[in-house]
Order: structure tokens, then sequence, then C-alpha cells
């Protein structure tokens, strides 16, 4: 292979880049697609612009360019020669000459050490390498400044001095590195940091001037020309900053705060994160060694999870094990598993994570403290306004939102998805649990916590109210912002999920079991709309409520619900689910409350049709309809005649079926009241799911197929995951009674992807069951054998009785084929 030729007086990276680039016969911006490396920072390589590109980016380079083993450590030789070159400080020919003074100006100003193991932040350094070629290009009417922003202990210093030595060949007139101290008691006023900038530019002591203004217009003139970096360290804040933008048309300013500084204008802006998983394990490894990482990997990889891949903790961590070669990497993981002692166990000499985090928070005011601190009582990992609101009990949403901006622009909490939402990176919610456990009473605490649950509860009761048919339910109001109708309710439900959990747990402990049985009542409805195992888990709790406080019509109630959709009793056996209905029909009889006594009469009758027991189950739903009607219930009664509906169809009465589904659609296409909720939409759609079975078996194929159609309109307009994956399962399966194959494996198809993200192995086996077989009348045996051997890998999560039947079928079939 041959090689690209040098000669002294050429820039190696450059021309063996870009020779190696011809040789494989591609353009730049064929090379960038490949290597996913951009177009300008190539450009940029091969100009000489960007002289020493990371070990990554060269390492994405190598396939593309099928660069040899000898090829390959050539390339990354000449580009960690050029990282290790020194970065040309202040004082240079276009510098006026440096007069004599207290101080030498070339020794002002110089760039703090580097790291030699420096990790990751490509992205960002490729951002700075962009920005810099931009400088004076046309149409420029002033220098270039970036605000570079994070968390602390992120690296935003090191990554401004690594950009400074990187870019240092761009920046002839020298690079200026002058601290602000902005976390300080004492940040350094502006008229301070100008001295020794004048300094460094070659003024003496005795001629600089004592104003602001003055100073400042002086640098102005000096840099106007000159191509410089000049690097504002731990700024505090816009104020200090502003006077301190003086680099000319060619100068690149760099800001590092932990600060946003969203009051300055005219900024670019780049945001440092933690570390992704293989730079935070790269970072170790420079640190004590890849040899030692290789030996522990999952070790290795608990460990930087633990630091929350912060490089502060990370080379705190490193730093310890590399001073002590004989300590296994597991030996800190117990240390650092316990949160009392995580943040003790990130300390080595004078680094210490605890006290870089406080240096920020005593920078807050004492309502942003507070909130921090509380915020660690949230049980999951983000958070809204509304529970900041109730934590500190401010007034409005409003308020509190104000006090989580200024932590977010603090870097101490990060934006979360959805807009409006809040999270902690890990560490700093130790810190906050720590500050909250010794700035607060235990009473306060307890207060505060009282009133998060409180306001959750509340609040999820309302937003699952949304959801109710139409049958009175009031919504009770809640002072939100988040929700105000039920598309929004669904939203918070959502995203506040772990959240609202975690505050029916804390309620069952607390004994609130009313509490926990009203917001179960609601939540059945919303379950119905495609609840998740969240919501499945709140019913588990309420038939704990509902046991402690001896309700046995709830009881029964929740039992039926968690039965209905995990096709078990709960771990009841068949007496003791027989038993509880009863108990349930006599508790409500003995009341005298005909509703209770109905739901109680459904449950009774369809648990001994589950159990395969005689039962009369016409008479016992209309004796459930009869009292329902007594109460004044139509929702209830209708249900109830859909349930029987149901059961007609199943037996082969499907003419006294569909005169029962007929009933039933007329009264969810029109309830009572007249108000459609989502909840009567999903309802309705159900209904004509079951229906369209009915009338396929009638062999009114195209009348099934126009239910369906609306159905599945209903279901998408409401997100009912699972009933959209049903309807497009029963007009695959119709579409093929109908002779129509293409369509009907298709449907088929849309079915099996929403059962896979739903989870349900059991429904994806039968899918593709039913796939196989019109995959057979297709004559494509190859897909047939294919969609079969998948839904037997599936048995294996499946129901054992069930499993044993598919299996049966699959594999009679898969014999046969």
């Amino acid at each position: 292979m041959t090689r690209p030729i040098l000669d002294d007086s050429s820039d190696p990276l450059k021309e063996l880049l870009k020779g190696y680039r011809l040789r494989a016969g591609l353009t730049q911006e064929e090379l960038s697609e490949k290597s996913g490396v951009s177009v300008r920072a190539i450009s940029d390589m091969e100009r000489g612009t960007a002289k020493s590109p990371q070990r990554r980016t060269i390492e994405s380079l190598a396939p593309p360019l099928a660069l040899t083993d000898e090829e390959l450590a050539q390339l990354q030789k000449v580009a960690k020669q050029a990282r290790t070159r020194p970065a040309t400080t202040s004082g240079t020919t276009s510098s006026p000459a440096p007069s004599p003074g207290l101080h030498d100006p070339l020794l002002l100003g110089m760039l703090p050490p580097d790291l030699n193991d420096f990790t990751g932040r490509e992205r960002a350094l490729d951002e700075l390498s962009a920005i810099t070629a931009e400088l004076g290009g046309a149409g420029s009417r002033s220098g270039r400044y970036v605000v570079l922003s994070g968390p602390p202990g992120t690296g935003k210093t090191s990554l401004a001095v690594r950009a400074a030595r990187d870019l240092a060949a761009e920046f002839p007139d020298g690079c200026h590195f002058l601290k602000l101290r902005g976390m300080s008691t004492q940040p350094n006023q502006p008229t301070e940091v100008l001295h020794p900038l004048l300094r460094s530019l070659g003024i003496n002591a005795t001629q600089i001037p004592a104003e602001l203004e003055q100073r400042a217009s002086l640098c102005r003139s000096l840099l106007q020309d000159r191509r410089s970096m000049i690097v504002l360290d731990d700024a505090a804040d816009e104020a200090q900053v502003r006077e301190l933008l003086v680099g000319g048309l060619r100068c690149l300013t760099v800001i590092t705060s932990r600060y946003l500084l969203v009051g300055l204008q005219g900024v670019q802006r780049i945001s440092l994160d933690v570390l992704d998983d293989d730079d935070a394990i790269a970072l170790l490894s420079s640190i004590i060694g890849s040899a030692r990482v290789s030996q522990e990997r999952a070790a290795a990889s608990e460990l930087v999870e633990l630091c929350g891949r912060l490089p502060l903790a990370i080379r705190i961590v490193g730093n310890r094990l590399a001073s002590r070669p004989v300590w296994p990497l597991s030996h800190l993981i117990g240390q650092l598993r316990d949160q009392g002692r995580r943040l003790t166990a990130l300390t080595a000499g004078d680094l210490d994570v605890r006290s870089v985090f406080d240096l920020s928070y005593r920078q807050l005011s004492p309502n942003a403290r507070k909130v921090f601190r509380r915020l660690s009582l949230v049980p999951a990992a983000d958070f809204s306004a509304g529970a900041a609101m109730a934590l500190i009990d401010a007034p409005e949403e409003d308020d509190a939102a104000i006090l989580l901006e200024e932590l977010a622009d603090a870097s101490l909490l990060q934006p979360s998805q959805p807009y409006g939402r809040y999270q902690f990176h890990d560490l700093l919610r130790v810190f906050a649990g720590e500050r909250l456990a010794q700035e607060e009473t235990p009473e306060a605490v307890a207060e505060a916590e009282d009133r998060l649950v409180g306001w959750l509860m509340h609040t999820a009761t309302a937003a699952g109210c949304y959801f109710a048919p139409t049958d009175g339910v009031v919504v009770p109001p809640t002072a939100t912002r988040s929700f105000s109708d039920h598309r929004g309710a669904g939203r918070w439900l959502e995203e506040e999920a772990q959240n609202w959990l975690a505050a029916v747990r804390r309620s069952f402990e607390r004994g609130d079991h009313q509490q926990v049985l009203d917001l179960a009542a609601v939540m059945h409805w919303y379950a119905e709309l495609g609840g998740t195992e969240t919501t499945w888990d709140l019913l588990d709790v309420a038939v704990g409520s509902a046991v402690a406080t001896d309700n046995r019509f709830y009881e029964a109630v929740h039992r039926h619900y968690l039965s209905w959709v995990r096709r078990s009793q709960m771990g009841l056996d068949t007496q003791d689910a027989l038993e509880l209905s009863q108990r349930a029909i006599d508790d409500a009889v003995a009341r005298g409350n005909p509703q209770h006594e109905a739901w109680a009469r459904t449950y009774l009758a369809n648990t001994q049709l589950m159990s395969g027991l005689p039962v009369d189950y016409p008479e016992a739903m209309s004796e459930a309809m009869r009292l329902f009607e007594q109460a004044d219930y139509p929702l209830g009664s209708n249900l109830t005649r859909f349930m029987l509906a149901g059961y007609l169809h199943e037996i082969g009465k499907l003419e006294e079926a569909a005169e029962e589904f007929a009933v039933s659609l007329e009264y969810f296409r029109h309830p009572y009241g007249g108000r459609k909720t989502p909840s009567d939409d999903i309802n309705y759609a159900n209904l004509l799911l079951r229906s369209s079975h009915n009338l396929a078996a009638l062999d009114q194929v195209d009348r099934a197929l126009g239910q369906l159609d609306l159905a599945l309109e209903l279901f998408e307009r409401h997100g009912g995951t699972m009933g959209r994956a049903r309807t497009l399962q029963a007009s695959g399966q119709f579409l093929r009674q109908k002779g129509d194959l293409q369509n009907a494996h298709s449907k088929l198809a849309e079915a099996l992807d929403l059962f896979e993200r739903a989870g349900l192995p059991q429904s994806q086996a039968e899918t593709l069951g039913e796939m196989a077989d019109v995959s057979d009348l297709l004559r494509d045996p190859v897909a047939a054998r294919r969609e079969r051997e998948r839904a037997l890998a599936l048995c294996d999560r499946v129901d054992p009785a069930e499993a044993a039947k598919l299996r049966k079928n699959l594999t009679e079939q898969l014999n046969a084929s």
C-alpha cells in the first residue's frame, strides 16, 4: 500500500490525512459521511488549521481510509505530538515591547497545566474549532464569544485549557487566561481582571489607567488587530463578564461558568454534561491503567456509574486507586453504594466533590437553597414546578418555577423532557439530601414530605377523574398548570407515574386508606385507555387498603380488576374468590346499595364462568342490570349488557348477541347526559370491536370491518394502545376471511408491532401464528416457518398452560411444513 510522501517543510498531519483520503478515492464529504467526522473538521485538518485532533477522531477516520495498523499508529503519533506542543502565551511580535515592571508580561495570564489524561469532549472541541475557523469572516463585526457552562465537576476549565492548547497555532498573538473567581466569597472585579491582561499585552504597570472604562477601552485598542484567545475562567454573573468582552475581530473569548449567563447577548453556548459510558471508562483507564480496568470491567462500569460519570468524581476515584495499586476496584464500590458515605468517599487529597458542590450551593438565594434541599425528597428522577410548590408551600407554581430556573441557571438542576420538568445529577441529589438532613429539623422534613404526598395524591385523583365515563363524576379543583383536559391529565399521569405511585405507597404506610381507595376508584378507567404496570401496582395497594378498612366491596372490586387484566385471581383460589364476591353482595345488601350489589353480582358470575363452574350467566347479568336500573346507573347496566352479549357470542347464540350488542352500542353512541368523555369513547370502541367478531361470525364481514375502522379511529384519538392492537389483529383476521391476504398480513404485522411495544408475549405469539397461516395461503413457506419459529421462541415467556397449547399447535405445523 502506497504511503503519502512527506518533506521536511510540510505539515505532517495535513499531508498524511489528505494523502490517505486521495488514495482511498474519497471526497471530504464522502469521508465525513462514512466516518461521522464533520466536513469542517476534515477540512480544517487538511488545511492545517486544526493540527491536533482527538484520538477518537483519528480512529473514526481509519476504517473508511482503509488504514493499516502502522498507518493508524503514525497518524495518531503525529496528532499526539501536536497536542503536546506548548500553547503560545501572550507577548508576541505584534504586541508592544514589554516595559520593565514588577512582573514579566510573559508570565501573566499563562494557561494552567493541561491534563495528560484529558478524555472525551470531542464534540465541544470540534465546535470551538469550527467557531475559530469563522473568526474575521465576511460580515463579522466582532470577535466570537462562547459561554462554556455545566454543573460543578464537569471539567469546564480543563476543556477550555485543552482547547487553548489545541488551537494555539490559530492564535499567534497568544492566549490570555484570566481567573474571575466567581465561586469565591469575593469574586474578582472587572477592573482587577483587566490589570493583568494589560500587563500581559505589554503595558507598564505605571501606565495602566485606574478607571474600568479606560482599561477596557485600552484593551480593545490593543486587541483590535490581534488574533488572540481569551479565557475568562469561573465567571460569577453577567455583570462581571460584560466589561471583559474586549476581544477584537479575530479574537475568541471563552467564558467558563457554572451559570448559564442567560443575560449575555451575542454569545454562542456550549453546555457540558457528564461523560458518556465509553469516555467515563476511558478516563478511569487513563488514570489507573487499562490493565486494571480490563481485569475488573464490570466493577469499573459500576464504579463510574456510582460517580455519576462526573469527571471530577472519576478523577478522585482514579487517584485513590492509582495511589493504592493493590486495591481491587471493587474495594471502593461498597463505600460508594452507601449514599450516606458516597461524597465522603469521593475525596482524594485536596480534591473534594462535596466542597465543589457547596461553593455553588452557597451562592443561591435562601428560598432556592430550600427548594434544592427538599427536592431530594421527590421519589422519581425528575419533577415539575408543582412538586417544588408543595415542598416549600409556595402560593403558586409560578413562584416555584422561578426558583427552579435559578437552580438550572446555576447548573444545579438540569432541564428534562418534556418541557417544564427538571432532574438532578446523581451526586447532586446525594448532596441535596445531605444538606436537608443537616439544615432542617425532622419535623420540617416530615411536613414537606406530607405536602408533597398530598399534592401528588390530590392531583392524580383529579387527573384520573378526566377519564371517568359520563356518570356524574366531578373533577375536584386542583391548583396546577399541568393540565386542564383529559389529554393534559393523561400526560401528567404518565410523566409523574413513579412519583404518584410512591405517594400511594406512602399513603398506605401512613394509614391514609381512604385516599388510596379514592384514587383507585377513578384510575381503573384511566387503565382502560392503556394503563401501565404502574396502574396495576396502584390497584394492588388498593386491595391492601380495602382489607385494612374491612371494605369488602372495594376489596372485591380491585381484586376483580386485577384478575381481569392479569388473568389470575391475584393469589386467591376459586373458593376464596367466590366467598369474597358473596361477602361483597351481602355487605351491599346490608347497606342498601343496589349499585354496589350489582357490581358484586357481575364479579361473582364472571368468577364462576372463568372457573368453569355452573352458572346461569344470562340470569345473573339480568339481575345485575335490574339493580343498576334501580340505582339509576345506566353506565353499569350497559356495561353488564356488553358482558352478556359477549357470553352469548361465545356460546354461539349469535343473533341474540347481536341484539344485545345493538342496545349497548346505541347507549355509548349517545351516552347518558350527552357529554362524552374519553372513557365513553373507549367503551364504545371496545363494544365495536367485540360486536365486529359477532358480525364476522354471522358472515357480515364488510359490516365488521366498518365497525373496526371506527373503533381504530377512537382508540387512536385517545391513545388506547391495547385497543389499537386488538382492532388491527381483528382486521387481519376478517380480511383473511374475506380473501384479502396481503392486507390481512399487513394488519397483523401492525398489531404485532404494538403487542411488542406493550411487552405481551402471548399476544405476540398468537399473532405470529396467525401471520404464518396467512403466509401459507400466500404460498410463502419461508416466511411462515420464520414466523412460527419466532412464535415458538416466545412461549417460554407465556403462562405455562397457554404455552403448552401454543407449542403443540406450532410444533405440529412446523413438522408438517
